[in-house]
């Protein structure tokens, strides 16, 4: 229980300094102590607690059409995340998820600059992309950030979407989760009751630290730390 303890707190500690990142920095970490299948209905439930919490502070301020034109295909793709959660072999998973982090932690270091506008056609590719990623690994914010901050030249407007998307992309999988039967898994809502206040003692944490770290000195550790896990990952499953 001591590792699941750690990995928890530090997962909500990054969220808490960051803003995101708490299910794709817990993920490699959690996998080895409880399998995938545990691991993302688990990280669910903080991630519910804590954008709860939170609260959709700025949600006035949601592009609801922007919003509404991702729904659809993020749901599509989350439907088709939990198919393959449920039936696809883990060991597969797992790589493609080591992959998916070291892909992005790269990108995150690397890619500077101004981002350029997309068409909102490309809604389709990034909602369904992300919705995958978001019902496999907790993992698809990334997906709809990215086509987001080049719809939404407001800034207060990015935000309170981008929090809108993953709230609403949260009770989606609430339910296909209920319904694929992952929350009958023997343990976890006691794991669940045990480790949510270790979540939001991360939070707390994150949130006290978050005047005082240089931001941008954190999320470029954060990435190497990923870019490790992802490794990890992959080595482990090939």
């Amino acid at each position: 229980m001591a590792p699941l303890a750690f990995i928890i707190v530090f997962a909500y500690t990054v969220f808490g300094l960051t803003g995101f990142g708490s299910t794709i920095t817990a993920m490699p970490m959690l996998v080895l102590v409880i399998p995938l299948r545990m691991a993302v209905p688990l990280m669910l439930v903080f991630d519910l607690a804590s954008g709860l919490l939170l609260g959709l502070k700025n949600r006035r301020f949601i592009e609801r059409r922007e919003a509404l034109r991702l729904a659809p295909f993020m749901l599509g793709g989350m439907a088709f995340g939990v198919l393959a959660l449920v039936k696809a072999p883990e060991r597969m998973l797992l790589v493609i998820l080591g992959v998916f982090i070291l892909c992005h932690a790269a990108w995150s270091l690397l890619v500077r600059g101004e981002p350029q506008p997309l068409a909102g056609a490309w809604a389709a590719p990034f909602g369904a992309v992300g919705g995958v990623f978001t019902a496999l690994f907790g993992a698809g914010g990334p997906f709809y950030t990215i086509y987001l901050t080049r719809r939404l030249p407001d800034k207060l407007a990015l935000r309170a979407t981008i929090s809108g998307v993953l709230f609403f992309s949260a009770l989606a999988r609430l339910v296909l989760f209920s319904s694929a039967g992952l929350y009958k898994q023997e343990s976890l809502a006691l794991l669940a009751a045990v480790l949510l206040p270790c979540a939001l003692a991360g939070l707390y944490l994150g949130n006290r630290l978050h005047q005082r770290l240089p931001a941008e000195r954190i999320r470029q550790a954060i990435w190497v730390v990923l870019i490790v896990g992802g490794a990890s990952l992959v080595l482990r499953n090939i």
